[in-house]
């Protein structure tokens, strides 16, 4: 029970990603606040903590609105005292597999913009509330275009590019405070929402796709949900308590070699 008593919100716990982390944090012990627009999915993810023993409750907040989130933080600190992990997970939508020659300039910015909007907004939000309690880990996630070029992703990879940077930047102001700030980049789990959904209605298409997206990585496997949910545990606990200021690379080694050259010999 790594984090045990400690507090845990989580934006955009409504999400398949949102939620497995907010479910991994509660099985190590820490009692979560799932928050996000829509309160019949994070009721549900609250309601499976429950059963399975956790601690669990949940708010409508606006994570793009500083008043509705710092209203909330300040709910928090009034019932339970700390606001010990921060992690944000809320998505927002992107035009892509168009070169950027051809996307026009707001299809290509509006992603980067709400994107550091939210995660600026719930970073500062807990950071202040950090600050005074001298401890608390922020914890950010962004995917592969943030650490390579990756064509046709649009406004995507520059969004996970600021968000890396945001996060170093915070990291070097916090540290003096006792608070951590890392940020997690994923390779994409084939079994979220968003890729089982492509998978159910378009399986000729996402077949070739999910083998050339395996095929990038060194271990020829795509990160699953459960692996960036105990990257996100191990990061808000005392375990890690000298990483900071890092993007920890969660992508099989995809941004690390030109992998989809190697293939196993036998």
């Amino acid at each position: 029970m790594i984090l045990q008593n400690k507090n845990a919100v989580i934006y955009g716990a409504g999400g398949s990603l949102g939620g497995a982390v907010a479910k991994a944090m509660s099985a190590a012990g820490a009692t979560v606040f799932l928050t996000g627009p829509n309160q019949e999915t994070i009721k549900k993810v609250a309601d499976e903590i429950i059963v399975a023993g956790g601690r669990a409750e949940i708010a409508i907040v606006d994570a793009f609105n500083e008043t509705a989130i710092d209203g909330h933080l300040q709910q928090i600190t009034d019932h339970a005292g700390t606001v010990d992990i921060s992690f944000n997970a809320v998505g927002v939508d992107v035009v892509q597999n168009i070169p950027l020659a051809e996307i026009s300039a707001e299809d290509f910015v509006k992603p980067i913009t709400l994107t550091m909007q939210t995660r600026f907004m719930t970073a500062i939000a807990a950071a202040r509330v950090m600050m005074k309690q001298k401890s608390g880990v922020i914890l950010s996630l962004t995917a592969t275009p943030g650490g390579i070029g990756y064509p046709h992703t649009g406004g995507f990879g520059p969004a996970c590019s600021a968000v890396e940077s945001f996060s170093r930047t915070l990291a070097s102001e916090l540290g003096a405070y006792g608070i951590r700030v890392v940020n997690i980049r994923s390779g994409g789990s084939p079994d979220s929402r968003i890729f089982k959904n492509a998978i159910d209605t378009m399986p000729d298409i996402m077949d070739p796709i999910l083998k050339k997206m395996e095929a990038d990585t060194m271990l020829k496997k795509l990160p699953l949900m459960a692996d960036i949910a105990n990257t996100a545990v191990f990061l808000a606990s005392d375990l890690a308590g000298q990483i900071t200021g890092v993007t920890i690379d969660v992508t099989g080694g995809t941004t690390a070699a030109l992998n989809y050259r190697v293939s196993r010999l036998d």
